[in-house]
């Protein structure tokens, strides 16, 4: 029995020590999946890590691309507000410049009726001159007929006294 038992014995042995063996490879497996898979844990960290850092990086830059966004959605505002205003100004000039080349039109031909008028009123001027010079010439002729039609009645009437003012002398009343 005694026998039996060692064989039994050393065949549980031959049997723990297969099992032992299949243990071991089983281990043995494990152990090395768990270290692979520890590696790809630790790159997947790494790079989850350096995802972050990215994701970190490009949230700023929307941040940033954000408030750059809104600065030039501001000035973008102010400038088609000043770009209204620049087209209002254009308009208003522009119809400025337009009443001001009617405004030249009209002063013109103001200035061109003006001048017209003057040499008209020139030329009547003229007229009435070379009128009144003729006038004037007449009248001194008349006057200095009349003058001597007087000096020839005033001798007639009293002979003495023309050659009294021939001579220098007052004239001697006529005797009535």
């Amino acid at each position: 029995m005694n026998r039996v038992l060692a064989a039994l014995n050393l065949l549980g042995i031959v049997l723990l020590l297969g099992l032992c063996v299949f243990q071991w490879r089983a281990n043995s497996a494990l152990n090395l999946d768990v270290n692979r898979l520890e590696e790809i844990r630790l790159d997947q960290t790494a790079k989850i890590a350096d995802q972050a850092g990215r994701l970190r990086g490009l949230a700023a830059d929307l941040d940033r691309f954000r408030d750059q966004l809104g600065a030039t959605t501001l000035d973008l505002k102010k400038t088609r507000g000043r770009l209204r205003e620049s087209e209002r100004l254009a308009a208003q000039l522009a119809n400025e410049r337009d009443q001001l080349k009617e405004a030249v039109v009209q002063w013109t031909a103001a200035v061109a009726a003006r001048d017209e008028r003057l040499k008209e009123a020139n030329d009547r001027i003229r007229d009435l001159g070379t009128r009144l010079n003729d006038a004037v010439v007449k009248f001194n002729a008349l006057v200095a007929t009349h003058n001597d039609l007087v000096r020839q009645l005033n001798e007639a009437r009293n002979p003495g006294a023309a050659k009294a003012a021939a001579a220098g002398k007052p004239a001697e009343p006529p005797a009535n």
